[in-house]
């Protein structure tokens, strides 16, 4: 087995990448590649490229091949990033398109596609089913329930037993940011009998909880983990996050949990309702996470893609609220920011 999949299984800290744009527009391949480089000297385990944080318009704007290229390079480059590192490319759009994404990913070296369901309306559960085993021929899936107020939708349990089949599935992200939906998915992987299938939790709004849960619904049937997290909320404050990760791991082998946890869930339940905007239905996510990385100096904007996509109103005072809970973090940034922009 590849070592990156030993490393899927294990479970890790991977963040959604966010796209590098001026405030003009054009995208920085400068502040790309410092953005990855700080993620990789955080300590992460992988990095997911070309998904929504990344911004779906890359492929309207000529985008997705490069960026993913140039990220792809930067990993071969750097000494830090070893076998085991994790790389994902986010595959969205119509059948046609995703085929395509999947080819040009596997050729530029990337490990699993993130099968996006925002281009499956219109097509039925079978015939997604069948749309992923065609895309699991080229590249191993990484499958996804992405919730529908950023362009998801809903699916039966009998869709995730189906899914669970696939042998070159390897893994599912729950972003469903629902507790019915995310339970479904752990069902599946529980009667999937399946040790070689990874569950990540995308649920930005329940990240210590959905890692700290050991899902068992039949008694006969061992306990299932989601086993890390592949996560826009993990694009910010990343060495935190990799900080908190090793923790949950080693609280899992606890037989009692302190109830601090559920405290800390809740803080960074909160924070993550400023980032993804939720009072507005999450219009200003992406705008959120990158104005973060902006004040940090990590990117050269928030701007988006889209013009129209920005912070809303009073999101930015919301952030300088909570950017004073990551006043260390923000410290290494600045004694590192220096050589990660380094060309």
């Amino acid at each position: 087995m590849e070592p990156w999949r030993d490393s899927l299984l294990e479970g890790q800290v991977i963040p959604a990448c966010p796209l590098a744009l001026t405030q003009t527009g054009e995208w920085s391949p400068r502040h790309q590649r410092a953005l990855v480089r700080y993620y990789l000297d955080a300590g992460v385990g992988g990095i997911a490229v070309g998904v929504h944080t990344t911004q779906f318009e890359i492929r309207n704007h000529g985008l997705y091949e490069p960026v993913l290229r140039c990220i792809s390079n930067l990993l071969d480059e750097e000494a830090s990033t070893q076998k085991q590192f994790i790389r994902i490319a986010g595959l969205c759009g119509s059948p046609e398109q995703v085929v395509a994404e999947a080819k040009l990913a596997a050729n530029l070296g990337f490990h699993l596609g993130l099968l996006s369901p925002s281009g499956f309306h219109g097509l039925s559960e079978a015939e997604i089913i069948q749309h992923t085993k065609d895309v699991a021929e080229i590249i191993p899936v990484f499958g996804f329930y992405l919730q529908p107020a950023v362009g998801g939708r809903s699916f039966s349990i009998d869709y995730w037993h189906q899914l669970t089949q696939i042998k070159n599935l390897l893994a599912i992200k729950v972003a469903a940011f629902n507790r019915y939906q995310t339970i479904d998915v752990m069902r599946a992987l529980e009667a999937s009998k399946r040790p070689d299938l990874a569950v990540y939790t995308g649920n930005d709004d329940q990240i210590i909880l959905d890692l700290l849960t050991a899902y068992q619904f039949n008694r006969s049937s061992e306990p299932r983990w989601m086993v890390g997290g592949l996560l826009g909320q993990w694009a910010i404050w990343t060495r935190e996050a990799v900080k908190l990760f090793e923790k949950i791991k080693q609280a899992r082998l606890q037989e009692r949990l302190d109830r601090d946890w559920l405290n800390q869930n809740a803080k960074l339940t909160a924070e993550n309702a400023v980032i993804f905007d939720a009072q507005n239905q999450f219009s200003g996510c992406i705008p959120g996470i990158n104005e973060v990385l902006r004040r940090q100096g990590l990117l050269p904007s928030s701007r988006c893609l889209n013009i129209n996509e920005c912070l809303s109103l009073g999101q930015s005072d919301e952030i300088d609220r909570i950017e004073k809970n990551h006043l260390e973090e923000s410290s290494w940034i600045r004694a590192h920011l220096d050589k990660w922009l380094q060309p």
